[in-house]
């Protein structure tokens, strides 16, 4: 393409100032009235079609003749060009400029003249008499705008252009006669726009189901290019895909603004583009760039249509933290089933984002209690801590990174595991500030936090005889010291008697619960030991034979 371009760039752009100067003079024509309507559209119909069948005849010398003199080709391609474009103007101007013609007659005379083109060009390599049509066609509608809405008669003529335009670009391989009809596609429906402000009174106004259209054409034929062309999905067509999705996004915020968030077409966008990829990755079995493309394309959508959930409520923080959550749960589990350490590492980030940001909005968001009454560990800001520590032990105990050193696994599942027992120390410590603040507990507050602590330390001593790790037992040691300072110096004071014995006893039972559970923990460390040391000393019965 590169080396045509450079060949044939300056015969195009000659071209396009002929046709330019045919257009204002025959805008000039019009506003002058020298001419009638009828006599105008005759003029232009035989003039292009004789510039084309002159083209035309062209091609019918030999192949030979053609062979040993190219500027007869391209003469021939100019000619041909130029007359298809001519009709297009004429038919522009007589069903779209001043409505002379209904819909369907501009739609079928499109359909003959592209056909004609396509087919033409198609059989004798032709690209420049293509793209010398395509300019033609896309530049009569830009200049004779009409003062009337004819935009239906457009919408037929731009889907009848750029149908051909890919048929032939899909089979040929050309790639400039896709981009022509996509960039002047959205240019004219811009131009349109503001040339006619239509009104935008509903959600599903005109106006944004000619970009719907727009977008969903370019989707499925940029698509179908890829596909035809040995499931290559990268390159143009996935810039030209990127571009058109910018477009529509841009479009659709600006149509649907005042009338619902502009969270929701985000968020449909985010799910079609996700679906895409998940498409992508079934028929290409790999992961190419343009799979990772549309997937993070997508998560971005979502992301950003998910932050705008709850825009205005106090509960907002909540939806935000229970929305991540899943979606962070969601995309891990992809990451898994596809085995890509990428997304389980961007799902992993999303998780950590979330964590901290609960961390801060925690204490001063509303629980959401079920019924108007509380009740711990059975409230909507429960549900959040839990759905955190769920997907963090998920992440410590399942996942792996592909191509990862040991020592390198054994740390990140450490960390995650670390990070989980702090959510779950959140979601204690948050459970028992609301018995606090619910039933006005004053005195039992100081306890009931050592209490909780305390159990908490004890679940990280069996946390780390689960997975068999030492850091959870130095990390629940550190914390039993400081709940056993905490109690002693702290707690005790102004308390009634009866609820000194109870939680000293409540702690005392935690503590011989934590010995047991750590003398276990070092006779099983030590039955290892003894039996790898049996396994590295040879026995005196090999030695003596």
């Amino acid at each position: 393409m590169k080396f045509y371009v450079q060949k044939h760039w300056t015969t195009v752009l000659g071209i396009l100032f002929v046709l330019a100067a045919f257009l204002y003079l025959f805008q000039f024509s019009v506003d002058q009235g020298w001419l009638t309507d009828t006599l105008k559209i005759a003029i232009g119909l035989l003039t292009g079609a004789g510039a084309a069948l002159a083209g035309a005849a062209i091609f019918r010398l030999k192949a030979d003749q053609l062979a040993n003199h190219p500027a007869r080709r391209l003469i021939g391609e100019c000619l041909t060009g130029t007359g298809a474009a001519l009709l297009y103007i004429t038919f522009s101007f007589a069903g779209i400029y001043y409505a002379l013609w209904d819909s369907m007659t501009v739609f079928l005379c499109m359909m003959a003249v592209t056909l004609a083109v396509a087919l033409f060009a198609y059989r004798y390599q032709l690209r420049l008499l293509l793209q010398v049509a395509l300019l033609g066609a896309l530049l009569a509608p830009l200049v004779m705008r009409p003062e009337t809405d004819q935009v239906f008669t457009l919408f037929l003529y731009l889907f009848v252009l750029n149908t051909a335009s890919f048929f032939v670009s899909i089979r040929k391989d050309w790639l400039e006669a896709r981009l022509l009809p996509f960039g002047g596609t959205w240019l004219l429906y811009t131009v349109y726009f503001f040339h006619f402000e239509p009104p935008v009174d509903g959600i599903w106004s005109m106006p944004f189901r000619y970009a719907v259209a727009a977008y969903l054409f370019y989707l499925i034929a940029l698509g179908w290019s890829s596909w035809k062309k040995n499931k290559q999905f990268e390159g143009l067509n996935m810039y030209a895909g990127i571009v058109n999705a910018v477009l529509f996004g841009l479009w659709s915020l600006a149509l649907l603004d005042g009338f619902v968030p502009y969270s929701v077409p985000l968020a449909a966008m985010g799910m079609l583009y996700l679906i895409y990829a998940l498409i992508l990755f079934k028929l290409t079995k790999q992961a190419s760039p343009a799979y990772h493309t549309k997937l993070a394309g997508g998560l971005f959508l979502l992301l950003i249509a998910a932050s705008q959930l709850g825009t205005g409520s106090v509960y907002r923080p909540l939806i935000g933290v229970m929305l991540w959550s899943v979606i962070a749960g969601a995309v891990l589990i992809a990451g898994q089933k596809l085995r890509m350490n990428s997304i389980k590492a961007a799902a992993l980030g999303i998780w950590v984002v979330v964590g901290l940001y609960w961390f801060v909005v925690t204490w001063d968001t509303p629980r959401v209690d079920w019924f108007g009454v509380y009740v711990p560990f059975f409230n909507w800001g429960a549900f959040a801590w839990i759905l955190l520590a769920v997907i963090g032990f998920y992440a410590s105990v399942k996942v792996k990174f592909d191509r990862t050193q040991s020592s390198a696994q054994v740390f990140f599942s450490r960390l995650t595991a670390f990070l989980s027992h702090l959510v779950v120390g959140g979601l204690l410590t948050v459970q028992v500030n609301g018995l606090y603040h619910s039933y006005d507990m004053p005195l039992l507050h100081e306890l009931a936090l050592s209490i909780t602590w305390g159990i908490y330390a004890l679940l990280l001593f069996l946390w780390g005889a689960y997975s068999q790790q030492r850091v959870f037992r130095y990390f629940g040691s550190t914390v039993l010291v400081m709940v056993a300072l905490k109690a002693l110096l702290f707690d005790l004071s102004g308390t009634q008697t009866i609820y000194k014995a109870l939680t000293l006893l409540i702690l005392g039972g935690i503590s011989f619960t934590i010995s047991a559970v750590n003398a276990k923990w070092s006779s099983r460390e030590q039955d290892q030991n003894d039996k790898e040391t049996q396994e590295d000393t040879p026995s005196l019965d090999s030695g003596e034979s």
